[in-house]
């Protein structure tokens, strides 16, 4: 039993977007592209809005029974890519905040006094 093409192209979909994203994370180029995504994917939810059949005829050709399913099925995508852009903007924030409080301590950090110093002092009583 071969997968249904929808299968494939989620699946396909899924590697890309996640592998795109974690690979060029920090790059404007990238972040422009989440956004136009984004902009991608809510014209489609818009058009799936107006003209309901259409998404059924795609989502038919794709392997699909509905044109809902295919809706669902693609906001599971979303929601995935979502959840790992969360994630590692959150765990480089964490990093961010780490080595701020680092460079702080560091900053305010008192040099203790030599031992010498003190013992030397100790002795001329």
């Amino acid at each position: 039993m071969t997968a249904p093409i929808v299968q494939i192209l989620l699946l396909l979909a899924m590697l890309v977007l996640v592998w795109y994203f974690v690979s060029n994370r920090r790059k404007a180029r990238a972040k422009a592209g989440v956004k136009l995504g984004f902009l991608v994917f809510i014209l489609v939810c818009l058009w799936a809005i107006v003209r309901p059949d259409d998404l059924t005829v795609i989502a038919n050709y794709v392997g699909v029974s509905r044109g809902t399913d295919l809706l669902l099925y693609l906001l599971v995508l979303a929601f995935t890519f979502t959840t790992v852009s969360s994630y590692i903007r959150f765990r480089e924030q964490e990093l961010r905040y780490a080595r701020l409080a680092r460079a702080v301590a560091l900053q305010n950090a008192v040099a203790p006094e030599d031992s010498t110093d003190t013992a030397e002092a100790g002795t001329d009583r």
